[in-house]
Parts: structure tokens; C-alpha cells; sequence
């Protein structure tokens, strides 16, 4: 169950629990006010510690926040408290996030009017390698670029998306995969309750090629340690797209970006910042 700080309360957490609820994630996003403020947060950083230690104490002790960095004016030591807290608070999962400005949104509209200066690519840059070096010390494993954990509490649900696992999504919006498919249901919710009651399609279906299979597969798994495995490649696709791979991993391997070990392909640490390139580079079109 996920939950935003200000709205985490003993009653509610006590009664998840009850049905059954196990694990409780909460979009903290800093524990900074004014990194909050910026980010037009409703809660401020009390609640947020307040947020964690009420699940906790409420028997949950399987929790997961979220964390953003390279805000502007977000100093290296106000990122490096952030990830302090961790600690103090005895989080077992968090994943941590880059900010990013997406079009026709609020933030760019703030950027373009010169309200709010450029988001910098040079601070998300030093503050990854903190959270990398932070966490590291601090004894989490970083199992996928944005994803930390102690003691193998990997996230089984986005586990399962970069494993290729099939899942299914109930609801408006929501998404469904069987490996060869990929189904979205629509995203109004009149139009998809109304579609149901008359037994007509609530969903659209993409059936993916072997080129669009592969690329998935590389985008997806190179961003996590598990990496890309030449076994599965040799198994599922052709010779054509095999050979590709092998030869486009090379520069990428010379220069320290990525690495192999047991015909299994990983980025390294370095190649964690520019995975969004590397997977681009290593994609058949």
C-alpha cells in the first residue's frame, strides 16, 4: 500500500495490517522543508519521520520511501542527511530518483518563465555518486539503478516488471504483460466502467516483435544487478540480433561502462550514469 506522509495515521496502518497489508511505501520525497516546498509537497519533514515511525510501531516493519534528488539549491550535505536518515529510521528499502522536467508540466512552466533556475545535470551527476557511495557504506545493495535494499528485500512487484515476469492490471490506466503482449486499459474512468457493463473492448493490445522483445529486454535488464544474460539471448533471438549485442557491448566494456562476468553483461557503477545511452546504443532498430 502506498501512502503519502500526511496521510499515514495509527488507525489506518493498524487496520491494513489486520487484513493483511505487509509492506507500506511512502513518498517522502526528502526530509528537507525546503526541498518539500519546492516540490509543492503537502507534508513537511516532521511528517515525514512521523510517517515512518507510525508504521512501525504499528507492527509493519517492512517499509519503503522514496527519496528525489538534484532539486535546485539542494546541497550535496542537505542529500547526504536525507540518506543519513535511512539509517536513524531503520528503512530496509528506498528507492531514490532524479528530478525530472517533463514536458507541459508545471515545473517547466516555472523553468521557461525563469522563476526557478535550469535543472542541472552536473548536480543529479554528484549527487547519484553520493547516493551511491552512501548507501554503499551504510549497507544496501543497489539492485537497480533507482533501488536499494538491506538484507535481500528486493521489491517483488518491480522485480517482476525488469524480470520479464507476467502481471496483470485491473483498473483505468492500469497495464497487463504475457511477454508477446502488452495491454492498457483506458484511462477514463466512466468510459471504462460503462465499456464493461456493456461487454464492449476497455482495452487497447500491442503484440511486440522479436526487435521490440530484445530492446525491452536490454532496457529493462541492464538496469538491474541480475544484467543481461547471452543465454537468454542465444534462446530467444536470432543470430542477426545475438551478434549485434556482443558487438555493441564492446566499447562500452573497454571503457569501463559495463562489464561481463559468467556471460552475464552488467553495467558498472560509472555505467549507471549513462545507462539510458548505453541500452539506446545496444537497441536493434
Amino acid at each position: 500500500m502506498e501512502f503519502n506522509p500526511d496521510d499515514v495515521d495509527d488507525k489506518k496502518i493498524c487496520e491494513l495490517k489486520e487484513i493483511g497489508v505487509n509492506r507500506i511505501s511512502i513518498g517522502i520525497q526528502s526530509f528537507h522543508n525546503k526541498d518539500l516546498v519546492f516540490m509543492n509537497r503537502s507534508h513537511n519533514a516532521k511528517q515525514a519521520v512521523s510517517a515512518v515511525e507510525i508504521v512501525s510501531r504499528n507492527g509493519i516493519d517492512n517499509i519503503t520511501i522514496d527519496l528525489i534528488y538534484g532539486l535546485p539549491g539542494q546541497t550535496n550535505e542537505m542529500w547526504e542527511k536525507n540518506i543519513s536518515e535511512l539509517s536513524k529510521l531503520n528503512i530496509s528499502h528506498f528507492s531514490a530518483y532524479a528530478l525530472t522536467v517533463e514536458p507541459n508540466t508545471h515545473l517547466e512552466h516555472l523553468i521557461r518563465e525563469n522563476k526557478i533556475p535550469i535543472i542541472e545535470d552536473q548536480l543529479a551527476e554528484e549527487h547519484f555518486k553520493i547516493l551511491q557511495k552512501k548507501a554503499e557504506e551504510m549497507g544496501y545493495v543497489q539492485y537497480e539503478i533507482s533501488n536499494f535494499c538491506k538484507d535481500s528485500m528486493f521489491s517483488k512487484h518491480n522485480s517482476s516488471y525488469w524480470k520479464k515476469k507476467w502481471y496483470l492490471g485491473i483498473g483505468p490506466s492500469a497495464h497487463s504483460f504475457n511477454e508477446s503482449e502488452r495491454q492498457w486499459n483506458m484511462a477514463n474512468n466512466s468510459k471504462y466502467i460503462t465499456n464493461i457493463k456493456n461487454k464492449k473492448s476497455f482495452f487497447e493490445t500491442e503484440c511486440l516483435n522479436e526487435k521490440e522483445k530484445y530492446n525491452e529486454y536490454v532496457l529493462t535488464s541492464l538496469r538491474t544487478i541480475w544484467g543481461v544474460e547471452a543465454e537468454y539471448l542465444n534462446s530467444n533471438f536470432n543470430e542477426k540480433i545475438n551478434r549485434h549485442f556482443q558487438e555493441s557491448c564492446q566499447k562500452w566494456i573497454l571503457n569501463k561502462k559495463m562489464l561481463k562476468e559468467n556471460e552475464i553483461f552488467k553495467l558498472t557503477k560509472e555505467g549507471m550514469l549513462f545507462a539510458d545511452a548505453i541500452s539506446s546504443d545496444l537497441f536493434f532498430l
